[in-house]
């Protein structure tokens, strides 16, 4: 920002404008928050401090007015406030309250990584979650805040996540997400990945030599949440070398997954896993997967009604 108390002093120093720099002079050392500061400072202030400082002064006034009026502040976001400097008044720019609200949330964002999931997923809360329908819900809500209390309290040990499964629909992955975002104002690194379209990704990042970097970013997570597995039919190379590469790692260094579904765990293994996209049958491809599954997470079933819009 160019120096706007430099601009006044150059400015009002001209002879023309005189009479209005007085007046100028006049107001801004009857500001009330100007005289409460200068008194209560006076000590260590030098003697000629409000002379020399009354550009630094007449901003302060002008820009704090214009945040009583509404409006923002030549720093957007920001409140000027009077301080000391080599005992001449100067003035620093502080953040509203409502900056200060953003800055928290988008540090807490920035600890939620989502591949191809709704842009919405970081604004929901645990709190909205509905617990009315049944006890499915409640009993998948006890889970999540069993797990937030016991993550936080010891992150380095390790712990399992859940295996979330039921109908279309009936808000498995808001829980996931609304558990996210909970998570991450705690300090923690999660991120959410819709699986299908992650598959999709994986086999176009072949042409460009990306899938190592990409497989490595997910497997590494924190805490991983892989969202609708089994929703699309998989290949074996995504299911053996993409998501069985991920759960291998993860497994081996005791890395918190979750998974949601619309498959059991029995179902997803013996009605999406065993058979590959070209209708080969490769049960104990599915088994080795499986092991890794329940190795990682819990099974917690969650049905209810569809609360999608229709």
């Amino acid at each position: 920002m160019e120096n706007l108390s430099e601009q006044l002093a150059q400015t009002m120093s001209k002879s023309k404008y005189g009479d209005r720099y007085k007046k100028l002079v006049s107001e801004v050392l009857n500001d009330e928050e100007v005289k409460s500061f200068i008194q209560a400072n006076s000590d260590k202030l030098e003697p000629d401090a409000v002379q020399h400082s009354i550009a630094k002064l007449y901003e302060f006034v002008q820009e704090r007015n214009k945040v009583k009026k509404g409006e923002d502040s030549t720093v957007k976001g920001y409140v000027p406030t009077l301080t000391i400097s080599k005992k001449l008044i100067d003035i620093s720019y502080v953040p509203t309250e409502e900056k200060l609200r953003k800055m928290r949330e988008n540090k807490i964002f920035k600890r939620i990584h989502a591949v191809a999931m709704p842009k919405n997923i970081k604004n929901v809360s645990l709190d909205d979650f509905d617990l009315s329908e049944n006890e499915y819900r409640i009993n998948a809500m006890e889970k999540v805040t069993d797990f937030i209390s016991a993550y936080t309290s010891s992150p380095d040990k390790p712990h399992p996540g859940m295996y979330l499964y039921g109908e279309f629909g009936v808000g498995k992955t808001y829980l996931m997400a609304a558990m996210a975002n909970e998570l991450a104002k705690s300090g923690f690194n999660v991120t959410l990945v819709h699986f299908p379209s992650f598959a999709v990704e994986m086999k176009n990042s072949i042409t460009n030599n990306q899938v190592s970097d990409k497989l490595d970013a997910i497997k590494k997570s924190q805490i991983l949440i892989l969202d609708d597995i089994g929703a699309d039919s998989m290949s074996s190379w995504i299911r053996d070398d993409i998501l069985g590469v991920i759960l291998e790692y993860r497994m081996q260094n005791s890395l918190t997954t979750f998974f949601t579904s619309n498959f059991s765990m029995d179902q997803f293994e013996k009605e999406h896993l065993s058979v590959n996209t070209r209708g080969d049958e490769e049960p104990l491809k599915a088994k080795r997967i499986m092991q890794r599954v329940r190795f990682l997470s819990r099974e917690v079933a969650m049905f209810g009604k569809n609360r999608r819009p229709q």
